[in-house]
């Protein structure tokens, strides 16, 4: 294999490829300790606390002794991406549309788990050995109904698109909007009856007037998540419906 066809150290870590030869990594330190460490902190602190040095002071070692497995803070985060993702659940007996529901739940409840993964997933696509199976498994599915190629990589991708949103606005409403902003989705529907008149936001005074916006603690938790849920994988029966029916128009 030529120098232009090398792996990224990092990606050849994750998948156990590279070469016996290489030289620089300490004896004992692995990247999957390495990640283990940098999620801890991750959880704890944010990503603000996630640095080539506090890893390494987590670790015992010298923050240089990091650099034979994770060249550089991008390479960390692509592979804390990774191993921060459980096994996806499998398709077993499940129809497309049961497991896709189950999938996209499962994303959302781990990306919820670990917040800091929201600023960290949608700018690094699957490339680890953990989150290209979550792809596979979905595509896997769509294949069983009929769909493939970049139909079901959009599809997939819409549907992790989805988790990610879900994720971040359940992560917010369990907390403050921002800093300025109330607790809880009351709080934030409170600020928005405060903020809205009927003239300039017609449609958005007419939802709070019917309570939309509920005030109820699960407002954005599993009623709300389901029924965004449901729309999608309507959309995707239909367009499974017109590929039997031999339509390809939209």
């Amino acid at each position: 294999m030529g120098s232009g066809d090398e792996l990224p150290t990092v990606v050849a870590r994750m998948w156990g490829l590279e070469a016996a030869s290489r030289r620089g990594p300490r004896p004992g330190l692995t990247l999957e300790r390495i990640t283990d460490a940098a999620i801890e902190l991750a959880d704890a602190e944010g990503l603000a606390g996630v640095r080539m040095s506090s890893v390494a002071a987590r670790l015992g070692v010298s923050t240089m002794s990091l650099y034979g497995y994770v060249p550089s803070k991008d390479d960390l985060l692509t592979a804390m991406v990774d191993a921060a993702a459980p096994d996806p659940p499998e398709p077993g007996r499940l129809t497309w549309r049961e497991y896709l529901a189950r999938w996209t739940r499962a994303n959302r409840d781990f990306l919820a788990g670990h917040p800091w993964l929201l600023a960290v997933s949608p700018l690094t696509p699957p490339i680890g050995p953990r989150t290209l199976r979550w792809l596979d498994r979905a595509l896997t599915s769509l294949a069983g109904a009929g769909l493939a190629g970049v139909e079901a990589v959009n599809i997939a991708s819409t549907l992790s698109a989805y988790a990610v949103s879900s994720a971040t606005l359940q992560t917010a409403m369990t907390g403050t909007v921002d800093e300025a902003g109330p607790e809880g989705p009351a709080g934030y529907t409170a600020l928005l009856t405060r903020l809205v008149d009927g003239r300039g936001y017609p449609g958005l005074a007419a939802a709070l007037e019917s309570g939309a916006f509920g005030a109820a603690p699960d407002w954005v938790e599993d009623d709300d998540f389901a029924f965004g849920l449901t729309l999608l994988l309507d959309g995707i029966e239909a367009l499974i419906a017109r590929r039997g029916e031999g339509r390809t128009e939209l």
